[in-house]
């Protein structure tokens, strides 16, 4: 999946379904954190936040933007990563990652 947004802009939200064998994983009771780095970046990642569950049976989740997410262009990586009872973490996706296109403003 491929997600692009403007450079210093903070909507749309990322959106998600989690899923695996093609369906849905039920993530209810669970904490969800979005994650996003530069590709070969050995720092912070530049988001690693909370994210909110929309549905927790239809494993829907979704990160709204912070003031300084999307303040440098670039491509980055991102997942979606899942805690559930017990502390067994489980990220998506789990073949690759997510692809972030942050766009550089004109202005």
């Amino acid at each position: 999946m491929s997600f692009t947004i403007k450079e210093n802009d903070r909507s749309p939200a990322i959106t998600g379904t989690l899923t695996a064998g093609g369906a849905a994983v039920d993530i209810s009771g669970t904490s969800v954190k979005f994650i996003m780095r530069l590709p070969g970046s050995t720092g912070s990642a530049k988001v690693d936040a909370a994210a909110t569950i929309v549905s927790g049976t239809a494993g829907t989740v979704s990160y709204s933007w912070g003031a300084t997410d999307t303040d440098t262009a670039g491509l980055y990586l991102a997942e979606w990563e899942v805690t559930f009872a017990g502390g067994i973490k489980r990220t998506w996706p789990a073949e690759d990652y997510l692809f972030v296109l942050v766009v550089p403003d004109l202005a």
